[in-house]
């Protein structure tokens, strides 16, 4: 008597490990594209990334120091003072406009093949986040080598904070991606939007040199806290937590959840947009 039963077959991998490998590949390779096409392979990108962070604060410590007279803030010189708060700030200035116009250069390809769009956005930022903190820590070790007092222990709470400062970045791009596909004027509001809320964030200034009425107000801007935080770890060596820690990372986390549910209920409709 023949058996009819039917042989076992090896269990195949389940579909969501395999999607889940294929957008990891997806993600390494954008993350390398960003990295190669916008600064290392071009002879002036990397150079822009870097110099451009340098040039604008050279030019601030040229016109406060030099021609407003400005003297050491909170017992720290100006330009450590300013160079902690600024590099931060340029970079996740720098990660959100370059992520929020991605999407078009991957417009063939959302086209073309089914995957998670959000892997363009994650990709775009880490590359310019990776790659500008590493420019901050340059900064830092040509500072202490200036004789600059920088506590290199506060690394240790100050790469965490910039992990929350990515997070609440991809979320807020995330929504801004999606949204410029339809708009297309989303990038060129984002500009001054950006310059003014610099500018009322305490990066040039210590926020005990603002109106005490206007103090509060000031205060609750989030990456007012987010400067104040890595001049308390990495000017004052100051590596306490507190409460407000736990905060800005639940915020950071709803910021990019919320990034990632407009995200989601706008992409299905980029192949007709793009």
């Amino acid at each position: 008597m023949v058996d009819s039963t039917p042989l076992r077959q090896p269990p195949a991998p389940a579909a969501d490990a395999v999607a889940q490998r294929r957008n990891r590949a997806l993600f390494r390779n954008f993350f390398r594209r960003e990295l190669t096409d916008r600064y290392l392979g071009s002879s002036t990108g990397l150079a822009w990334a870097l110099l451009h962070p340098l040039a604008l604060l050279a030019v601030y410590y040229f016109v406060f120091t030099m021609v407003y007279r400005a003297g050491a803030m909170q017992g720290k010189s100006f330009l450590l003072f300013v160079a902690v708060a600024l590099w931060p700030w340029l970079a996740a200035q720098e990660g959100l406009q370059r992520a929020t116009v991605s999407l078009a250069g991957y417009a063939g390809l959302i086209r073309k093949v089914a995957f998670p769009h959000e892997l363009v956005i994650y990709a775009s930022v880490a590359a310019t986040l990776t790659l500008q903190f590493t420019g901050y820590l340059a900064v830092l070790v040509v500072l202490a080598l200036f004789g600059e007092p920088v506590h290199f222990e506060g690394l240790l709470l100050a790469i965490p904070l910039w992990l929350a400062m990515a997070v609440a970045v991809t979320g807020l791009a995330l929504a801004f991606a999606a949204l410029q596909v339809f708009m297309r004027d989303v990038e060129h509001v984002m500009m001054p939007v950006l310059m003014i809320v610099m500018y009322l964030t305490p990066i040039l200034y210590p926020l005990a040199m603002v109106p005490e009425g206007l103090r509060p107000w000031m205060a609750m801007n989030p990456f007012g806290w987010f400067v104040e935080r890595l001049r308390d770890t990495l000017l004052d060596g100051k590596l306490a937590l507190h409460w407000g820690d736990g905060l800005a990372v639940a915020g950071a986390v709803a910021v990019f959840l919320a990034g990632l549910w407009v995200f989601r209920r706008l992409s299905s409709y980029f192949e007709d947009f793009l």
